[in-house]
């Protein structure tokens, strides 16, 4: 009995001692331990005009760009990837838009990747390296309108949950343009026309957040905390950075349209499924934007006064509307003129303060031949 074991324990050991070599061959013949397949885009996805366009010096500084086909600067959705700004790439492009449908109607689409926490350990707070990523990746696209036939003043931003929120950062911050700078791309406008964005988180403010949605859990790796207990107990020593980079806190009255998309219905102050991608969040956003005066569209399953199914909808007509409004510009002789000065500000900002002062006054940027 002891010999017939011993033979079996021999066999299975020369078996084993088969297999780890024939692996180790089958590897050596491999060559060097092959990559990680590199991301694709879906087929829905067509091939973009330009590719791996460098933005910056990291390697995550890069963008794709699809030029759409037209006679005249076109419009452009900028989008922004999802991922909790730890993951993800810009070829989940189909997740947010529908590309085709905006070149078809004329509009030219960007798809940037950007730095990720873990690549900016050295950055405080650690959301500002993303943020920032994004602000200089729509600038540099900004610097190429000439080149790519880009309408400067109609630029929209798209995103989901993380890109979302980067999204709302870009449409509620103060330009971050410094006119001063001897960067010509630093000197452009990070002003945006409108965003349409899903399932985004609207405040980065855990009180807020829990105030909203009982079970909220995310945020405070955003600010290099653990957990959500933890953000809420440093919450008040890191206000600042809250304030800064919080959407919620940024909005002010002369911001652009927003269209905000849920997958689920809200319910303020209850257990959500999905607490950090909750329509609680659009709901306090569209509560805060309709207080100012500001056009917020909010779309979830069964939403009363939502015109648009999603966000590709949403972009076409706006930025369509918008450029049928803007051409020709007339001019009444009777209303006193208002020029904006200064590339960044008239770039940001000449159409929505002529469609606020519509009927009272002609408004028109430095270098325009109309005044």
């Amino acid at each position: 009995m002891k010999t017939r074991h011993t033979i079996r324990f021999a066999i299975c050991c020369f078996v084993s001692m088969m297999a780890v070599s024939l692996v180790a061959q089958a590897q050596e013949a491999a060559g060097p331990k092959a990559k990680a397949s590199a991301p694709k885009y879906a087929d829905s996805v067509p091939q973009p005009t330009l590719s791996e366009i460098a933005y910056g010096d990291h390697d995550r500084h890069v963008l794709d760009f699809w030029k759409a086909p037209s006679d005249q600067p076109t419009p452009l959705v900028f989008v922004i990837h999802g991922g909790g700004w730890a993951g993800g790439s810009k070829e989940r492009l189909h997740r947010f838009v529908d590309a085709a449908a905006l070149l078809k109607e004329g509009i030219s689409v960007v798809a940037i990747n950007y730095r990720l926490m873990k690549h900016a350990r050295d950055v405080e707070p650690p959301v500002k390296a993303p943020l920032q990523d994004a602000a200089r990746a729509l600038q540099f696209v900004r610097s190429k309108a000439e080149e790519w036939n880009i309408d400067q003043e109609r630029i929209a931003a798209a995103g989901s949950s993380a890109g979302a929120c980067s999204s709302l950062w870009l449409l509620y911050h103060d330009d971050l343009a410094d006119p001063e700078s001897k960067d010509p791309i630093a000197r452009e406008s990070t002003r945006l026309y409108c965003a349409a964005v899903n399932n985004a988180q609207t405040t980065l403010d855990p009180s807020q957040m829990k105030a909203w949605t009982p079970n909220s859990k995310y945020g405070g790796h955003a600010f290099g905390l653990n957990n959500f207990d933890q953000f809420l107990a440093e919450r008040d020593n890191i206000l600042p950075w809250i304030q800064a980079y919080s959407p919620y806190a940024l909005v002010s009255a002369d911001d652009p349209p927003v269209y905000l998309y849920y997958k689920a219905p809200p319910a303020i102050g209850k257990v959500q499924k999905d607490p950090t991608h909750t329509a609680n969040f659009g709901v306090k956003l569209q509560e805060r934007c309709v207080a100012l005066g500001l056009e917020c569209e909010l779309m979830y399953p069964r939403a009363a006064n939502a015109t648009h199914q999603n966000a590709t909808d949403y972009l076409i007509a706006t930025l369509q509307k918008n450029q049928r409004k803007k051409r020709p510009v007339t001019m009444d002789p009777s209303l006193p003129n208002v020029l904006i000065i200064g590339d960044s500000i008239s770039i940001g900002y000449t159409e929505h303060v002529r469609t606020q002062l519509e009927g009272q006054a002609n408004v028109n940027h430095h270098g325009s031949t109309e005044i």
